[in-house]
Protein backbone atom coordinates (compact mmCIF):
# COMPACT_ATOMS: atom_id res chain seq x y z
CA UNK A 1 0.00 0.00 0.00
CA UNK A 2 1.02 3.25 -1.07
CA UNK A 3 1.92 5.79 2.15
CA UNK A 4 -0.30 8.91 1.54
CA UNK A 5 1.05 12.42 2.45
CA UNK A 6 0.81 13.36 6.08
CA UNK A 7 0.59 17.05 5.44
CA UNK A 8 -3.04 16.23 3.11
CA UNK A 9 -4.05 14.14 5.96
CA UNK A 10 -3.63 16.65 8.41
CA UNK A 11 -5.57 18.63 6.41
CA UNK A 12 -8.27 16.67 5.77
CA UNK A 13 -8.40 15.92 9.54
CA UNK A 14 -8.48 19.82 10.38
CA UNK A 15 -11.43 19.97 8.10
CA UNK A 16 -13.60 17.27 9.81
CA UNK A 17 -12.74 18.54 13.23
CA UNK A 18 -14.42 22.12 12.16
CA UNK A 19 -17.31 20.55 10.66
CA UNK A 20 -18.15 18.42 14.24
CA UNK A 21 -20.68 18.90 16.49
CA UNK A 22 -20.37 19.11 20.20
CA UNK A 23 -23.75 20.02 21.85
CA UNK A 24 -26.20 17.99 24.21
CA UNK A 25 -27.47 14.88 22.69
CA UNK A 26 -31.32 16.27 23.14
CA UNK A 27 -33.01 12.72 23.46
CA UNK A 28 -32.05 9.11 25.02
CA UNK A 29 -31.04 6.93 22.09
CA UNK A 30 -33.48 4.04 21.45
CA UNK A 31 -31.30 1.76 20.06
CA UNK A 32 -26.89 1.56 20.38
CA UNK A 33 -24.12 0.15 18.58
CA UNK A 34 -20.53 -0.75 19.08
CA UNK A 35 -18.41 -1.38 16.20
CA UNK A 36 -14.63 -2.83 15.79
CA UNK A 37 -12.29 -4.11 13.19
CA UNK A 38 -10.09 -6.86 13.53
CA UNK A 39 -6.88 -8.27 10.98
CA UNK A 40 -5.78 -10.91 10.02
CA UNK A 41 -1.78 -11.57 10.37
CA UNK A 42 -0.40 -8.98 7.88
CA UNK A 43 -2.96 -6.51 7.60
CA UNK A 44 -4.36 -7.28 4.13
CA UNK A 45 -7.72 -8.26 5.37
CA UNK A 46 -9.69 -6.67 7.73
CA UNK A 47 -12.61 -8.09 9.53
CA UNK A 48 -15.31 -5.17 10.41
CA UNK A 49 -18.25 -6.07 13.00
CA UNK A 50 -21.24 -3.89 14.11
CA UNK A 51 -23.66 -5.39 17.21
CA UNK A 52 -26.73 -3.01 17.78
CA UNK A 53 -27.66 -3.14 20.86
CA UNK A 54 -31.38 -2.00 22.60
CA UNK A 55 -30.84 0.87 25.13
CA UNK A 56 -31.26 0.83 28.22
CA UNK A 57 -31.78 -2.84 28.09
CA UNK A 58 -28.23 -3.90 26.08
CA UNK A 59 -30.15 -6.67 24.19
CA UNK A 60 -28.56 -7.86 21.21
CA UNK A 61 -30.86 -6.71 17.91
CA UNK A 62 -28.51 -7.29 15.28
CA UNK A 63 -25.18 -8.24 14.21
CA UNK A 64 -22.81 -8.15 11.04
CA UNK A 65 -19.61 -8.57 9.64
CA UNK A 66 -17.73 -8.61 6.69
CA UNK A 67 -14.58 -9.68 5.23
CA UNK A 68 -13.08 -7.09 3.12
CA UNK A 69 -9.52 -5.56 1.47
CA UNK A 70 -7.82 -3.52 3.31
CA UNK A 71 -6.44 0.08 1.52
CA UNK A 72 -4.78 2.15 3.72
CA UNK A 73 -1.77 1.69 5.68
CA UNK A 74 -1.95 1.60 9.51
CA UNK A 75 -0.42 5.16 10.59
CA UNK A 76 -0.64 6.27 14.07
CA UNK A 77 -2.70 9.35 14.51
CA UNK A 78 -4.90 8.57 11.61
CA UNK A 79 -6.30 5.50 12.37
CA UNK A 80 -9.67 6.65 10.70
CA UNK A 81 -8.26 6.58 7.26
CA UNK A 82 -8.18 2.90 7.54
CA UNK A 83 -11.14 2.25 9.32
CA UNK A 84 -13.62 4.47 8.55
CA UNK A 85 -14.71 3.06 4.92
CA UNK A 86 -14.75 -0.33 6.59
CA UNK A 87 -16.95 0.31 9.17
CA UNK A 88 -19.43 2.72 7.05
CA UNK A 89 -19.50 -0.56 4.49
CA UNK A 90 -20.56 -2.80 7.65
CA UNK A 91 -23.18 0.05 8.80
CA UNK A 92 -24.74 -0.56 5.38
CA UNK A 93 -25.82 -3.87 5.78
CA UNK A 94 -28.26 -3.17 9.14
CA UNK A 95 -31.48 -3.17 8.79
CA UNK A 96 -32.09 -0.10 10.77
CA UNK A 97 -29.52 2.37 11.50
CA UNK A 98 -28.35 3.08 15.55
CA UNK A 99 -29.13 6.01 17.42
CA UNK A 100 -25.65 6.31 18.66
CA UNK A 101 -22.46 4.48 18.04
CA UNK A 102 -19.29 3.19 20.28
CA UNK A 103 -16.24 3.56 18.71
CA UNK A 104 -13.19 1.62 19.93
CA UNK A 105 -10.61 4.54 19.47
CA UNK A 106 -10.34 7.90 19.83
CA UNK A 107 -12.65 11.26 19.62
CA UNK A 108 -12.10 14.60 20.27
CA UNK A 109 -9.20 13.24 22.71
CA UNK A 110 -6.74 13.27 19.52
CA UNK A 111 -3.64 15.85 18.84
CA UNK A 112 -6.06 17.46 16.00
CA UNK A 113 -9.21 16.66 17.30
CA UNK A 114 -9.91 14.31 14.89
CA UNK A 115 -9.77 10.66 16.25
CA UNK A 116 -12.09 7.69 14.36
CA UNK A 117 -15.10 8.60 16.34
CA UNK A 118 -15.18 12.19 15.18
CA UNK A 119 -14.10 11.62 11.27
CA UNK A 120 -16.72 8.76 11.30
CA UNK A 121 -19.77 10.62 13.06
CA UNK A 122 -18.90 13.94 10.93
CA UNK A 123 -19.41 11.30 7.55
CA UNK A 124 -22.61 9.90 8.84
CA UNK A 125 -23.95 12.73 11.03
CA UNK A 126 -24.65 10.60 13.49
CA UNK A 127 -23.92 10.74 17.24
CA UNK A 128 -20.53 8.76 18.09
CA UNK A 129 -18.48 8.20 21.57
CA UNK A 130 -15.12 7.18 21.20
CA UNK A 131 -13.90 4.69 23.81
CA UNK A 132 -9.92 4.18 23.41
CA UNK A 133 -7.69 1.44 25.30
CA UNK A 134 -4.53 3.79 25.35
CA UNK A 135 -4.44 7.61 25.14
CA UNK A 136 -3.06 9.61 22.28
CA UNK A 137 -3.13 12.62 24.67
CA UNK A 138 -0.95 12.66 27.74
CA UNK A 139 -2.15 15.43 29.42
CA UNK A 140 -3.95 13.91 32.19
CA UNK A 141 -3.79 12.53 35.83
CA UNK A 142 -4.79 8.65 36.61
CA UNK A 143 -8.51 8.51 37.44
CA UNK A 144 -9.19 6.64 40.90
CA UNK A 145 -9.68 3.23 41.60
CA UNK A 146 -13.74 3.03 42.46
CA UNK A 147 -15.58 2.15 39.28
CA UNK A 148 -17.00 5.72 38.14
CA UNK A 149 -13.84 7.90 38.52
CA UNK A 150 -12.41 9.65 35.98
CA UNK A 151 -9.55 12.17 35.23
CA UNK A 152 -10.04 14.66 32.37
CA UNK A 153 -7.55 14.83 29.36
CA UNK A 154 -6.35 17.94 28.22
CA UNK A 155 -5.62 19.88 24.66
CA UNK A 156 -3.95 23.01 26.02
CA UNK A 157 -6.41 24.09 29.09
CA UNK A 158 -9.55 22.68 26.87
CA UNK A 159 -11.10 19.41 28.66
CA UNK A 160 -11.24 17.11 25.59
CA UNK A 161 -12.11 13.91 27.49
CA UNK A 162 -11.65 11.71 30.40
CA UNK A 163 -9.55 8.95 31.68
CA UNK A 164 -12.28 6.87 33.22
CA UNK A 165 -12.00 3.74 35.59
CA UNK A 166 -14.70 0.96 34.30
CA UNK A 167 -13.48 -1.69 36.73
CA UNK A 168 -12.14 -2.27 39.53
CA UNK A 169 -8.36 -3.71 39.39
CA UNK A 170 -8.29 -2.46 35.63
CA UNK A 171 -6.72 -0.04 33.37
CA UNK A 172 -8.80 2.83 32.69
CA UNK A 173 -10.19 3.86 29.12
CA UNK A 174 -9.65 7.10 27.46
CA UNK A 175 -13.76 8.33 26.50
CA UNK A 176 -14.40 11.43 24.21
CA UNK A 177 -17.08 12.41 22.43
CA UNK A 178 -17.01 11.63 18.75
CA UNK A 179 -20.11 13.85 17.23
CA UNK A 180 -23.36 15.19 18.31
CA UNK A 181 -22.60 14.97 22.10
CA UNK A 182 -20.68 16.71 25.04
CA UNK A 183 -17.90 15.23 26.44
CA UNK A 184 -19.57 14.91 29.77
CA UNK A 185 -21.98 12.92 28.34
CA UNK A 186 -19.88 10.40 26.69
CA UNK A 187 -18.54 9.51 30.04
CA UNK A 188 -21.78 8.89 31.33
CA UNK A 189 -23.32 6.96 28.69
CA UNK A 190 -19.68 4.55 28.37
CA UNK A 191 -20.29 4.04 32.50
CA UNK A 192 -23.96 3.37 31.55
CA UNK A 193 -23.01 0.86 29.10
CA UNK A 194 -20.63 -0.91 31.11
CA UNK A 195 -21.68 -4.84 32.90
CA UNK A 196 -18.77 -5.13 35.22
CA UNK A 197 -15.81 -5.90 32.19
CA UNK A 198 -13.57 -2.89 31.44
CA UNK A 199 -15.53 -1.92 28.01
CA UNK A 200 -18.90 -0.90 27.66
CA UNK A 201 -21.15 -3.52 26.62
CA UNK A 202 -21.66 -2.47 22.77
CA UNK A 203 -17.61 -2.49 21.94
CA UNK A 204 -17.06 -5.91 24.11
CA UNK A 205 -19.86 -7.55 21.61
CA UNK A 206 -18.41 -5.92 18.51
CA UNK A 207 -15.11 -7.06 19.56
CA UNK A 208 -15.70 -10.46 20.22
CA UNK A 209 -17.92 -10.62 17.01
CA UNK A 210 -14.83 -9.27 14.73
CA UNK A 211 -12.12 -11.34 16.19
CA UNK A 212 -15.01 -14.66 15.85
CA UNK A 213 -14.94 -13.45 11.91
CA UNK A 214 -11.84 -13.20 11.74
CA UNK A 215 -10.20 -16.69 12.95
CA UNK A 216 -13.23 -18.28 10.58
Amino acid sequence: MAVPELHRLRELQEELARQAFYGPLGRRPGTVAGVDVAYEPGGARAYPAVVVLSWPGLEVLEEKTLELPVSFPYLPGYLSFREVPLIKEVLKRLRRQPDLIFVDGQGLAHPRKCGLAVHLGVELRRPTIGCAKKPLLRDFEPPGERPGDRSPIFLGREVVGYAVRTRRGVKPVYVSPGYGLTVEEAVDLVLEACRGYRLPEPLRRAHQRATRARNG
